[in-house]
């Protein structure tokens, strides 16, 4: 069952089968981000949280273009002529964005088809898949603009990501990135031909939605958590978290089906 949602959003999303494809759908201006547009994801983001029809998400933009960034006509001219209280609440609005992905406790794959820039390549970043068409290319271009690297999370995710002297060569840079070099220091999971993009993002998220929906949950809520612990409170909230999973439904499903010899049906709890 699919169906598409156009509740006064600049984007499309659409929901088919446990999987939500969100496609941002500017390309006249390569699917630049504005004021309203930042707003609509962050609350689309936050309401995810509680909606049992969507188990996994998908990033795309339509055209030649994944998102380039904040639109340098609707957002930096404004901005310029606001004080400072706006431009404190606009960098946190942004940055909200990437907290709600990161708290979204459900798999986030970006889909990424061609150009990722600034706020764009933060957004990507903040999946927690990424699949980059042949065409695709990141820049995080702050410093390129007279602005801080460390936007949206960049400076937090990044280095976790790709490694501190990665890290701080694409932020202190700027420069563009094609694929096959996002994919061989790590910033992108896998690099396909333009034309299986699409097929291969939706096979990842078809898996995820149709896996144990709780135990993926759990996966990403722990591997967030435990950036910032040490190995032995790491190792105990791993032991809690394992042991309320052991005492889950989907793992009686799948010893059930193991003793049957029959692949199991998770059902997400």
């Amino acid at each position: 069952m699919s169906k598409e949602e156009r509740l006064q959003t600049d984007f499309r999303f659409e929901v088919k089968d446990g999987v939500g494809t969100l496609t941002f759908d500017r390309p006249d201006v390569l699917n630049a981000l504005t004021f309203d547009v930042y707003a609509q994801l962050r609350d689309l983001f936050a309401g995810l949280a509680s909606r049992e029809d969507v188990r996994c998400v998908v990033l795309t933009g339509s055209g030649g273009a994944f998102c380039s960034g904040g639109d340098v006509h609707e957002i930096i001219g404004p901005l310029l002529e606001r004080d400072m209280r706006a431009h404190l609440e606009f960098a946190r609005m942004t940055g909200a964005v990437v907290r709600n992905i990161r708290q979204l406790d459900k798999p986030v794959i970006a889909a990424v088809n061609g150009t990722a820039a600034g706020a764009g390549a933060v957004i990507a970043l903040a999946a927690d898949l990424r699949i980059a068409s042949v065409d695709a290319s990141f820049a995080f271009l702050f410093t390129r603009v007279g602005l801080t690297g460390a936007d949206m999370g960049a400076a937090y995710l990044l280095p976790r990501v790709v490694g501190m002297g990665r890290a701080l060569e694409l932020l202190l840079f700027g420069n563009k990135v094609g694929a096959a070099e996002c994919e061989r220091i790590g910033l992108v999971n896998h690099v396909v031909p333009a034309d299986r993009l699409a097929a291969t993002a939706d096979e990842w998220a078809r898996r995820l939605a149709d896996g144990p929906t709780f135990a993926l949950s759990m996966t990403k809520i722990m591997v967030g958590n435990e950036l910032d612990m040490d190995l032995v409170s790491a190792l105990e909230a791993e032991a809690q978290a394992q042991a309320l999973l052991l005492m889950g439904d989907d793992h009686r499903r799948f010893y059930a089906a193991f003793r049957e010899k029959r692949r199991p049906t998770f059902g997400g709890r």
